[in-house]
């Protein structure tokens, strides 16, 4: 009679749970992780997202001259992050605008632009604007200012209008020394704009620094020329419509 087999008692897992068990497992996991992400987004901060993606759209001009997913005044606010500076681009607008002024006009050796940290500063030698110990403003320096005045017309960001001279001194009865002569450059400018551009005077600010802030040694006529020039910072500020200040 032939023997019968003994069952195999063995098991595989030691009396654990079935396989299906860790699939399903594994699948709970996965919805979790799905809901907690869900509720994640419902709690969104939605006007900094919506800031966000219009400063991205202006940056790389997408829908230029459209309508954008927020309000301005979103952009106003920096709501695109703690770093964004929506004056910037009106910065870098009119430095594309003045440089290529300078270029079909010929005025590199009178006229330059430069991108700084307080802003951008057109800077303009005496030889385009004055005669040397006044502050006639030229036909010449009349031009070129009336093409800034168009571009800070179209922006709210704060103009200050700085004066400088050589260390040529000077003393007669308008002018006792370079201090009144370099702030009466600067003043000029300002009225200039406020009287031809039409520029709000709560948005411009004049400086007279005399002979102290040369960009060469008054060593030279050459030199002397580029030190006696008017610079106009167009500010990386923008005037508060509400306040009056920046």
């Amino acid at each position: 009679m032939p023997r019968r087999k003994k069952k195999n008692n063995q098991d595989d897992g030691g009396g654990g749970s079935p396989a299906w068990m860790t699939t399903f497992g594994d699948l709970m996991t996965l919805l979790l992780v799905f809901f907690v992400l869900l509720y994640s987004f419902s709690v969104l901060d939605v006007q900094k997202f919506r800031g966000f993606m219009s400063a991205l759209q202006n940056q790389l001009g997408v829908m230029e001259g459209g309508r954008t997913i927020s309000e301005s005044s979103v952009l106003d606010e920096g709501m695109q992050g703690q770093n964004f500076n929506p004056s910037q681009t009106n910065l870098n607008e009119v430095y594309k605008n003045m440089q290529g002024y300078i270029d079909e006009n010929d005025l590199e050796s009178e006229v330059n632009v430069e991108m700084t940290e307080r802003g951008l500063v057109i800077r303009m030698t005496g030889e385009i604007l004055y005669n040397i110990g006044e502050a006639i403003i030229k036909t010449r320096g009349r031009k070129v200012l009336d093409e800034i005045g168009k571009n800070i017309g179209g922006i709210n960001n704060n103009v200050k209008v700085e004066g400088h001279t050589d260390d040529l001194p000077i003393n007669n009865n308008k002018y006792p020394s370079n201090w009144e002569l370099s702030t009466a450059r600067a003043v000029r400018v300002i009225k200039y704009f406020i009287e031809n551009r039409n520029i709000s005077p709560a948005r411009l600010s004049a400086a007279g620094y005399s002979k102290y802030r040369p960009i060469k040694k008054n060593s030279t006529p050459e030199n002397r020329a580029v030190n006696r020039r008017v610079e106009i910072v167009i500010m990386n500020t923008k005037l508060n419509p509400e306040t009056g200040s920046e």
